[in-house]
């Protein structure tokens, strides 16, 4: 498969359009400095011929104020289907932002995420990352970022896999990073969001990994929202047998602590 960023935008939009129906929760974002927080949980199950489970565990914090903004994320996903693991996937991020100029259109971020997928051979995958964005649009209905800088990616695989031409136990290098982010209220109880960034490989110029999550609100209460969520990971060399993409689709209900 060939990915290089162009089709990484049009990945990026197909994933948008087909996120634009269903609804994730957001942690409420306004400018006062005070932590928020949001908890989502789905489940499924089903019995007789065939038998499956999925649960879905997230917990997500913000706070923001007139010059900065820090957020973090937690996630679980678990399937099995006829007694096989079919999911077994964690995740955990945290990004700041914070203003660097007069006008507030040119900020600073660090950022650091970890994933563990055993099903993907990774026992760990660990990426820490600086740099400028922009604020392209800032208003109370609509925010739009772009952002570039630097990474550093060390991956730990549970099996030793080939990678770059060698079989290897871990892999480690630098990378750039180049992303953007919007936030979208739609409608008084409805709201949309969605993160696109591409991580090209520095140290091995034909390989690249690329994440897209969107979100979508809709709130039935004011503290209670029915939730669903789209993400898309790609790496360009997981390793041999392995999918390059690999694309969760989960639903469930969001509580927000505001």
């Amino acid at each position: 498969m060939t990915f290089n960023i162009r089709s990484a935008v049009r990945i990026a939009g197909l994933a948008c359009a087909a996120a634009a129906p269903i609804a994730q929760a957001q942690v409420t974002l306004t400018p006062d400095n005070t932590w928020r927080y949001l908890f989502t949980a789905g489940a499924n199950a089903t019995s007789g011929n065939s038998s499956s489970s999925a649960i879905n565990l997230q917990f997500d914090g913000a706070r923001l104020s007139d010059s900065d903004k820090w957020t973090f994320s937690t996630q679980l996903q678990s399937a099995r289907n006829n007694g096989n693991k079919t999911t077994e996937r964690y995740l955990l991020g945290s990004q700041y932002n914070r203003d660097i100029n007069g006008s507030g259109s040119l900020f600073g971020f660090g950022s650091v995420d970890f994933l563990r997928d055993e099903l993907a051979n990774l026992s760990g995958r660990g990426t820490l990352a600086g740099g400028l964005g922009l604020h392209l649009i800032e208003s109370e209905r609509h925010t739009f970022d772009i952002t570039g800088g630097l990474a550093y990616t060390q991956d730990n695989y549970v099996n030793p896999a080939l990678v770059d031409g060698v079989l290897r136990d871990s892999y480690g290098r630098a990378e750039l990073v180049l992303g953007e982010e919007s936030n979208h209220k739609l409608t008084e109880t409805t709201t949309f969001q969605q993160k696109f960034t591409v991580y090209p490989n520095l140290r091995d110029s034909g390989q690249r990994r690329a994440v897209f999550d969107a979100k979508v609100s809709v709130a039935m209460t004011k503290t209670l929202n029915l939730t669903a969520g789209l993400s898309m990971r790609y790496n360009s060399d997981p390793g041999v047998g392995l999918k390059t993409t690999d694309t969760a689709l989960v639903t469930g209900v969001s509580w927000r602590f505001d």
